[in-house]
């Protein structure tokens, strides 16, 4: 099974984009990203506290839908899915 991940904006430059990642059974959403956050300590700090949780203003999508933060741990990845992590968004 495999997760296609899309970091955008500074998560973007950091980790990159349209990561193809192998999903193991019963892996959670904050597993999978804590997992490919990890190949680089910036980007892993600037995703995840020192607990390992996702940081506030982190937003987290799974097939377009929205994610809060106290439930990407026990939210199931399965094949095909799609997460995608922004960083707090401001415009106007």
């Amino acid at each position: 099974m495999t997760a296609t991940i899309r970091f955008f904006a500074r998560f973007r430059e950091l980790l990159g984009t349209d990561i193809q990642a192998p999903v193991e059974a019963g892996a959670t959403l904050t597993g999978l990203v804590r997992r490919i956050a990890k190949q680089n300590s910036e980007g892993y700090e600037a995703i995840f506290d020192e607990s390992g949780n996702f940081r506030e203003f982190v937003i987290i999508m799974k097939n377009g839908k929205r994610i809060e933060r106290g439930a990407a741990g026990i939210t199931l990845v399965s094949d095909n899915d799609e997460i995608a992590v922004f960083p707090p968004v401001a415009g106007g």
